[in-house]
């Protein structure tokens, strides 16, 4: 009795080795299939960085256009307030 239930218990982790090498060698093959593509991604994300740095270049650029457009509008109408503002202070001290 006790000699099969030994050779039970031997079966049964010879076949417990055998699966955990088959699923050791499972994930093995996933890991680099995972690997392969992790480097195929990063190629891809390299390339599209370049278009990235135009695009980033460009927006730079009309940002700097649109700040300097706005200052001379601003400049132009703070210039016509204190004209007006001057006129109407002139105006005040005529009167009286």
């Amino acid at each position: 009795m006790n000699e099969t239930l030994l050779l039970a218990i031997y079966l049964l982790l010879i076949v417990l080795i055998v699966l955990a090498i088959a699923v050791l060698i499972k994930i093995l093959l996933t890991l680099n299939k995972v690997d392969t593509l992790l480097d195929d991604v990063t190629t891809k994300v390299k390339s599209l960085d370049k278009l990235f740095n135009v695009i980033n270049f460009a927006n730079d650029r009309i940002s700097m256009i649109g700040e300097t457009v706005v200052g001379f509008i601003t400049g132009g109408l703070k210039k016509i307030f204190k004209s007006r503002n001057k006129e109407n202070e002139m105006e005040e001290e005529d009167y009286e």
